[in-house]
């Protein structure tokens, strides 16, 4: 960018000028009249003293007065600059364009041009995040749609294949089929929540809520699922104790029924969960002995399961603590 004048420079050049020109000027008057000596004997030696301390109080005001005037302007126009950066961080708002003037270009309006094409440059790149986002979560949403009706026809031959006579070999590919479809219409419903959750329009109303009961409640509800699997259930759910949370119901059964889920699928082997309420320490405990975390299997995702949780106790408040190994997996919810 090019610079019409500098700030700095101009500011120089006019003390200079009023440090160097009036003695200058003194010189040269009493140059031209000490040809005369008549002049001479009337200009004695007080008078002269008189001038020479009025010339340089002259110059120290004159100093005095400009640097000033100098400094209060380049106070003012960094005060502007500097309210509009703190205005925008205060309301946590996008910054507006500053007004700089063209022809006079100097360092602070240079710095305020640089800022105004930040500030640009930002505002392009929001946009264009913003139009990535919307498409990305109408593609998710299309997709998700357009998936469920090949699923359910799937669903539909394999049902009428189970009624046909087959071979043991076929009733168990069948039966994995199944299960396939199942896996997938449950990670398509993961992938739609996950993208509501992150755009915030999924629906988020917390109250006071019995945490003893609704985890009482949730393990009421697996415990079918458990028997079936034949994992032995250590439940610890006080029945006269309990603590409150500021939290969604429906968000907090939706936490624990991905991480019963994943006893399920993950940890099966071990053939223990435990599902326990800390009253004490206000926590919620659920533990397994399945092979761990790091452990890969065919019925591991892309974990999008538990980025919606993470998402869902952040929003809530809440955090869950992992501990995993080869001897198992232990969960335990807090609040932050």
């Amino acid at each position: 960018m090019k610079q019409n004048g500098s700030l700095f420079r101009r500011f120089l050049k006019l003390h200079f000028l009023f440090i160097f020109l009036p003695p200058i000027i003194l010189i040269s008057f009493s140059a031209f009249f000490g040809v005369s000596g008549i002049q001479v004997q009337e200009i004695n030696t007080l008078n002269l003293f008189h001038l020479t301390v009025l010339l340089f109080g002259f110059i120290i005001v004159a100093f005095v007065i400009l640097s000033w005037r100098f400094f209060l302007n380049l106070q003012r126009r960094l005060a502007d600059l500097q309210g509009v950066m703190s205005l925008s961080a205060r309301n946590n708002v996008f910054p507006s364009p500053i007004p700089v003037l063209a022809d006079r270009m100097d360092e602070i309006d240079q710095l305020g041009s640089s800022f105004n094409w930040m500030i640009q440059q930002l505002e392009d790149s929001r946009r264009q995040a913003q139009e990535e986002e919307v498409l990305r979560h109408r593609l998710i949403a299309n997709l998700s749609h357009d998936l469920r009706t090949p699923l359910t026809i799937l669903r539909g031959h394999v049902t009428r294949l189970n009624k046909e006579v087959v071979s043991i070999e076929g009733q168990l590919s069948l039966t994995e089929m199944n299960q396939t479809i199942t896996r997938v219409g449950d990670l398509m419903d993961d992938l739609l929540s996950y993208t509501l959750l992150t755009s915030g329009k999924h629906p988020f109303e917390p109250v006071s809520t019995d945490m003893a009961r609704l985890v009482r409640a949730a393990v009421a509800s697996w415990y079918p699922v458990f028997e079936d699997n034949q994992i032995q259930l250590d439940a610890d759910l006080p029945a006269e104790e309990t603590f409150y949370w500021e939290v969604d119901p429906k968000w907090m059964i939706r936490v624990l029924d991905n991480l019963f889920q994943n006893i399920v699928r993950h940890a099966a082997e071990g053939k223990y969960a435990n599902i326990g309420v800390n009253v004490e320490n206000e926590q919620i405990i659920v533990a397994d002995k399945g092979p761990g975390m790091d452990n890969t299997s065919d019925e591991r995702g892309a974990g999008i399961g538990l980025s919606i949780c993470h998402t869902m106790l952040k929003r809530m408040g809440l955090q869950a603590n992992f501990t995993s190994n080869e001897k198992g997996t232990r969960v335990v919810i807090i609040r932050v």
